[in-house]
């Protein structure tokens, strides 16, 4: 018994010394002389700490555990005096942790200073920011960490077959009341320039979710694949790579009640304006849409939405078109948007194996720190993109939430709302009209072990599609067993896919 007790009273001395592994941080940032000149005094601060040792802290705002985001608005920051964090600072969190109360060990620290108000993300160009701080935490620090650097406009690369649009649009300079552009970039063919009086097919590329045009300079920057577009095996057709930026996040490339008519600029301004200045054949059967995740949504539903003007989708992996399977939520039946009917957390993100990784509830709380009203709503992430394009507008020039962002708690008029970019539900609605405008223009692949839980919405789709007649679809889907998101998509083998369609008979 005396032994028992000795053993008792010693965890109580253990016990303080496994609680204390933490430390607290202090972070003092300044805006250094090198870059006040480009410094506005508004806008959202972040202090970005996590172990991540591959990356910039700034450019992981992937939900983890381990990722600290720390945010804050700050109205009329005086250029020449320090903003703080520590533990009484007001923040929006992305993990529920205090500064005051860090685990012990190694961290990679950067601050993000978000003053640009044209682009919808945290990394757009103007915004500055600081350099990594590699620090072993091990007892309490107090650190600074100035503002030193500034965000570079993008780019794209100098090559005589890769040129870039940046079209003023009418539509959406009228709807918002100020000027707007679009933007794209345009990979010629290889005889663009040896037979002047050639018209040629065009691909629309859609990225996933919030590319931007210049991912062209992966392809024009890759030897091994210019080669190949520049030789005779290469396509004889433009290459449009259709730029992801939107108020909100991802425009979608659709009309919406938030973002404006994006839609209607693409198929109206954009692509005549491409077509008309880089020889485009112009007419419906020589338009084709391919693209994986959101480019794999917006592929297929600009084919579904404007079926007489495209000639073909070629989607993969595309976001759920079942919002009856809107991942793992059914948006029309479910009360909540964290929690299942059996209570546990809804699982958003997997491995192959099925094995949960990020939580529907975490991975919004990382999109309301990003976000300059504290909410997902305008955070420039997936469900911000979601939200401008499929909810009414709401207060503060906000889209109105499906789900609120602290309890996840669905709002039922907004999921009826939803209901008009179901496409399930609208082709099922629409098929006698539909129906026949898009027979032989649909093919599609998902995977059956998707990291996100899209292969229950397609499979729903299919089996919605496999019930008409008049005429019965002919829509080609696949679903690979075991695989996960994107993975068989190939940018080089969907030029081949078009090229079988536009020429059936040389295959």
């Amino acid at each position: 018994m005396k032994k028992a007790i000795i053993i008792f009273l010693s965890l109580f001395i253990i016990l303080p010394e496994i609680v204390a592994q933490t430390s607290s941080l202090k972070v003092n940032t300044t805006v250094s002389k090198q870059v006040r000149d480009n410094f506005i005094n508004s806008g959202r601060i972040f202090l970005f700490i996590n172990p991540n040792t591959r990356s910039e802290p700034r450019l992981n705002t992937f939900p983890s555990q381990t990722n600290y985001i720390f945010a804050a608005n700050i109205e009329s920051w005086a250029a020449t005096s320090a903003f703080t964090f520590d533990g009484k600072t007001e923040v929006i969190k992305s993990v529920d942790i205090s500064l005051n109360s860090l685990p012990v060990g190694k961290y990679r620290i950067q601050v993000l200073w978000d003053q640009d108000t044209q682009e919808s993300r945290i990394n757009a160009p103007g915004n500055l920011y600081s350099d990594v701080v590699d620090i072993d935490l091990q007892q309490n620090e107090s650190i600074e960490i100035p503002l030193t650097k500034i965000i570079s406009p993008r780019k794209l690369v100098e090559n005589k077959y890769l040129k870039e649009v940046n079209l003023k649009s009418d539509l959406l300079s009228d709807w918002w009341g100020k000027d707007m552009f679009v933007k794209a970039a345009v990979l010629l063919p290889k005889s663009f320039y040896n037979k002047p009086d050639k018209k040629y097919p065009v691909r629309y590329n859609i990225a996933g979710y919030g590319g931007r045009y210049t991912r062209a300079n992966r392809h024009v920057e890759n030897n091994s694949f210019m080669d190949w577009h520049l030789s005779e095996e290469g396509p004889e057709m433009i290459t449009v790579f259709l730029d992801g930026e939107g108020p909100f996040g991802d425009s979608y490339q659709l009309d919406s009640d938030n973002s404006g008519p994006y839609g209607t600029s693409l198929t109206e301004e954009l692509i005549p304006y491409i077509e008309k200045n880089y020889r485009g054949i112009a007419i419906p059967e020589s338009r084709y849409l391919d693209g994986c995740s959101t480019g794999g949504w917006v592929s297929l539903a600009l084919q579904l939405f404007y079926p007489d003007f495209f000639n073909g989708c070629f989607s993969y992996s595309p976001d759920q078109v079942d919002f009856e399977n809107c991942q793992l939520i059914n948006i029309y039946k479910d009360d909540n948007a964290f929690y299942n009917e059996f209570g546990y957390l809804r699982p958003l993100v997997r491995d192959v194996n099925g094995e949960p990784m990020v939580s529907q509830k975490d991975y919004i709380q990382f999109e309301n720190v990003q976000g300059s009203s504290d909410t997902y709503l305008n955070s420039g992430g997936q469900f911000s993109a979601f939200s401008a394009l499929f909810s009414p507008k709401g207060e503060n020039d906000l889209p109105k939430p499906l789900f609120d962002p602290a309890t996840g708690k669905i709002d039922r008029q907004v999921a009826e709302y939803w209901r008009k970019h179901d496409l399930k539900d609208m082709v099922e609605n629409n098929w006698e009209t539909l129906g026949p405008k898009i027979q032989g223009k649909i093919w599609i692949w998902v995977a059956d072990m998707d990291h996100f839980y899209l292969n229950p919405a397609m499979r729903a789709f299919d089996a919605m599609l496999n019930q008409t007649d008049n005429p019965k679809s002919d829509a080609s889907i696949h679903f690979s067993p075991m695989k996960g998101h994107c993975e068989e998509y190939d940018f080089i083998k969907v030029y081949h896919q078009i090229q079988e369609k536009i020429n059936p008979d040389k295959q």
